[in-house]
């Protein structure tokens, strides 16, 4: 199964806004434990709790049965273009059913640089000039324009020599993609919550927001692919917010566990048991 990147051609019809999830599922992988992020939820927004200097990659799910178009955006910069995002730019197609992992921002047809978690100074963003969007994972999902023939009827007439079937001027007017086949992480072994939180507060010495960086490469297959858009505007959004868990913590979006504690019970026991022998009465 394979992703795709597409430069896609943005057709004039109005679509019908979906219900979030509804087309596709965001989700964060720390790649360096395995573990799937916890979600918590906070003000209608989801966030993820990162920890500094692990990798990450993204996860997406196509939950339809047709191709979708996912537009990813990281710290409000295109993870394909490098652009400051926008929805009507190039992402991620999946085939029906199709989830895959993104790992890293696309630097050509074969590799990226890893997503990895570190300082909002640190982060690509930041140091590309654009700080104030860092701190969010978006993703813009289009589906795909219908094409329907129409037969015409029988005619004795010759067509003109200039004239082209309606699919090769559809095919002419779209705009090139590429494909990109980054492998989805199989097998790896998940971890409970109460472990993964625990590693991440310890992991956690400043409370400087995070953000994303920029990696080291990895290699990231693509090819390419033409995909028309439905809609000028995005079938859904969806976005997840992320920061250390000690920051999440002190914005209470993560809650506190309250610390464990027992109330002494006047009737432990039903008899009374002699005391130690250094106690006995002499």
């Amino acid at each position: 199964m394979r992703s795709l990147l597409s430069f896609a051609l943005l057709a004039l019809i109005l679509s019908t806004p979906a219900h979030a999830g509804n087309l596709l599922d965001l989700s964060v992988i720390d790649r360096d434990s395995g573990i799937t992020l916890t979600t918590y939820v906070k003000g209608g927004k989801l966030y993820v709790p990162g920890t500094p200097g692990h990798r990450y990659a993204v996860r997406l799910s196509n939950r339809t049965g047709a191709r979708v178009l996912a537009v990813l955006s990281v710290d409000g910069v295109n993870a394909v273009s490098g652009e400051t995002a926008s929805a009507n730019q190039s992402g991620y197609v999946l085939d029906a059913w199709e989830s895959t992992e993104i790992n890293g921002w696309r630097k050509n047809l074969n590799e990226v640089a890893q997503f990895n978690f570190t300082t909002l100074s640190d982060s690509y963003a930041a140091q590309t000039g654009r700080p104030a969007n860092v701190g969010v994972i978006g993703v813009a999902v289009f589906t795909e324009r219908e094409h329907r023939w129409i037969a015409e009827p029988r005619s004795e007439r010759v067509p003109a020599p200039s004239a082209r079937p309606w699919a090769k001027d559809a095919e002419a007017s779209s705009d090139q993609a590429a494909a990109a086949a980054p492998p989805a992480s199989a097998g790896k072994a998940q971890e409970s919550t109460a472990q993964a939180d625990a590693a991440l507060a310890r992991s956690e010495p400043k409370r400087e927001r995070l953000g994303t960086g920029h990696g080291e490469r990895e290699w990231s297959q693509v090819g390419t692919t033409r995909f028309e858009r439905a809609s000028s505007q995005p079938a859904e959004t969806l976005a997840i917010w992320y920061d250390s868990y000690r920051n999440l913590a002190a914005r209470g979006i993560i809650p506190r566990r309250p610390l464990a504690s027992r109330e002494p019970n006047p009737f432990p026991n039903g008899f009374v048991a002699d005391p130690p022998a250094r106690y006995r009465y002499r």
